[in-house]
C-alpha cells in the first residue's frame, strides 16, 4: 500500500521509464524500493512534487548538479539566487547565440553594405611625418610610437597643423608583409627644425575614393572590406598607397574613433 509502479509515477509525472532510470541512476530521485530480483522500481506518492520539480527544472535548460543544488536547500532566498544564476548563463549563452545566428544570416545572404562613399581629389600637400619601411607585424606598435612622437611635437607648438593627423600605407606593407608606412601632421610650410625621428614631406596629389569608419578598431576593417568592394565594382583602383585621415582618435590605441580611409582610384566618370 502506497506503492507505485513505475508505470503509475510516469502517468502522474509526465517522465518516461528512461528518465526515471536515469534521475535514479544520477542521484536526483531514488525509488523507494528497487526488486532485487527483476529491478523493477517503485516510488511513493511524496515524490510526485520532486518528480514534477526536476521535470520543470529540466525545461528550463538547468543541469542536473543546479537541481540537485535547488532541491537540497529549503531556504527559498538560496534557491532563487541558483535560479538567478542560471537565469543569467542562459542569457549569456542567448546573447552568443544571436551574434552567432546574425553572422551566419550575412554570410547567406550579405545584402547591400550601407556605405557611403565620397571622392576627393587632394593636392599636394607639406606635412611633419615620420616614415619608416616595416614589417606588417610591427606596424601595431609603430604605429603608437610614431602617435606619441608627432602628437608631442605638436602639443610642444613647435608645430602648428593644418589639418587632421593621417596615415599612407603603401600596398607592399600588406601584400608582401614589409612596405613603406608614413604617419603625417599636414603643415603650411616646411618646418625646419625637427627631432631626429622626423621630417617635412611633400606628400603627393592623389585621388581618392573615401568612405568614413566610426567605431573601434574591428570598424576600420570592415569599411577597408567594403570600400575596397565598391572599388573593384565601380571605379579603376591604382596601385597607389592608401591613406587614412584620423578625425577623432586613432585606430588600435583609442576605444571609438572617427577615420577617413581613402583607396586611391583613376577616376573616369563624374
Amino acid at each position: 500500500m502506497g506503492v507505485m509502479t513505475i508505470g503509475d509515477f510516469s502517468r502522474a509525472t509526465r517522465l518516461s521509464a528512461k528518465a526515471l532510470r536515469f534521475y535514479h541512476e544520477s542521484g536526483l530521485l531514488t525509488p523507494s524500493t528497487v526488486d532485487p530480483h527483476n529491478g523493477y522500481r517503485r516510488y511513493t506518492p511524496d515524490q510526485v512534487a520532486d518528480a514534477q520539480v526536476i521535470r520543470s527544472l529540466r525545461a528550463l535548460d538547468a543541469p542536473l548538479d543546479l537541481i540537485r543544488e535547488v532541491m537540497a536547500t529549503t531556504d527559498v532566498t538560496e534557491r532563487s539566487a541558483l535560479l538567478r544564476s542560471h537565469l543569467r548563463e542562459m542569457e549569456t549563452r542567448l546573447a552568443a547565440t544571436r551574434s552567432a545566428v546574425r553572422t551566419l544570416r550575412g554570410l547567406l545572404d550579405p545584402g547591400p553594405v550601407p556605405l557611403e562613399v565620397v571622392y576627393r581629389s587632394i593636392p599636394p600637400m607639406h606635412a611633419v611625418a615620420v616614415h619608416a619601411t616595416i614589417n606588417r607585424d610591427e606596424l601595431g606598435v609603430w604605429f603608437r610610437r610614431s602617435v606619441d612622437l608627432l602628437t608631442g611635437l605638436v602639443a610642444s607648438g613647435d608645430v602648428a597643423v593644418a589639418g587632421p593627423y593621417g596615415g599612407v600605407w603603401s600596398t607592399e606593407l600588406f601584400l608582401d608583409g614589409r612596405g613603406a608606412a608614413t604617419l603625417y601632421a599636414p603643415v603650411e610650410e616646411s618646418v625646419a627644425s625637427l627631432p631626429p625621428a622626423v621630417s617635412t614631406v611633400r606628400l603627393p596629389a592623389v585621388e581618392l575614393a573615401v568612405a568614413t569608419s566610426e567605431g573601434p578598431e574591428e570598424e576600420v576593417a570592415r569599411v577597408y572590406g567594403a570600400l575596397g568592394e565598391y572599388v573593384a565594382r565601380r571605379e579603376l583602383g591604382v596601385q597607389a598607397p592608401s591613406r587614412e585621415a584620423y578625425l577623432e582618435g586613432f585606430p588600435g590605441i583609442d576605444e571609438w574613433t572617427r577615420t577617413e580611409i581613402g583607396w586611391p582610384v583613376f577616376r573616369v566618370s563624374r
